[in-house]
Parts: C-alpha cells; structure tokens; sequence
C-alpha cells in the first residue's frame, strides 16, 4: 500500500517492540508521566492541548482518581508520548492532531473526574514553563 510523504501506512498494526514499548510505559507510570511533563513543558507553546494534557496529568496524580478513570488517562498519555503514532509529530500543523484527538477522546470518556483543581494545577504548570 502507498505511503505519504515516506511515512509509514497509518493503518498497519502496532509491531511487537512497539506494542512492548507502551505496555513498558503503562507499567513505569512514574516515567511516563516524568516523559509527559518534560514534553508538555517543552512544547508548551506550540501545544494548543498542554492544559488538557496537564488536566489529564494531575487527574492521574491525584489519590483519589479512580482506577478506570486512571487507566483511561494514562493509555491517552501514552500515546502521547509514544514516538510513533498515526501522524508523526514532526508533521508541520498536522503533526500533533492525532495526539489531540485521542487526548479528547479519553477527557470525554472520564468527564467529570477532571475537576476544576487538576485545571487549576495545570494552569499554573503552564504559567511556570513560560
């Protein structure tokens, strides 16, 4: 099947060492989200979605997060990060969409878990990254 621009047909399923590579960043929670703040913090203002995914990050941080809910928002950061997705992140524009809708989607799935303190906190993580 043709590519675009050279990438890699989105629609091919997740090859073994890339399946083992976000079940290995499930089980490190803490390193994956130590990995979700540096890229957020690095991307911060190119990042349209960095409240959301900061909301997401102190959601999962927070105690009282309910496990479904936690799983929901830790697949989501992990796609995040993951380095190979649908659409590469280096793509000009384009590049984080993917990561934006899945983001959306596990947020709409959980609405309501993320409260107005996880938005408040992820509000002032931004204020200290600019």
């Amino acid at each position: 099947m043709a590519t675009h621009s050279g990438t890699e047909d989105w629609r091919k399923p997740f090859s073994k060492s890339e399946m083992e590579a976000a079940r290995r960043a499930l089980r490190d929670e803490e390193g994956l989200l130590a990995e979700v703040l540096a890229l957020v913090r690095k991307l911060a203002r190119q990042l349209p979605f960095a409240e959301d995914v900061l909301a997401a990050y102190h959601c999962v941080r927070d105690p009282s997060t309910s496990l479904r809910v936690r799983l929901t928002l830790l697949a989501a950061l992990a796609y995040f990060v993951m380095p190979v997705d649908a659409v590469p992140d280096f793509v000009p524009i384009l590049g984080f969409t993917d990561d934006a809708a899945v983001m959306a989607a596990a947020i709409a799935a959980v609405r309501g878990a993320i409260l107005p303190e996880h938005r408040e906190k992820a509000r002032r993580s931004l204020d200290e990254t600019n």
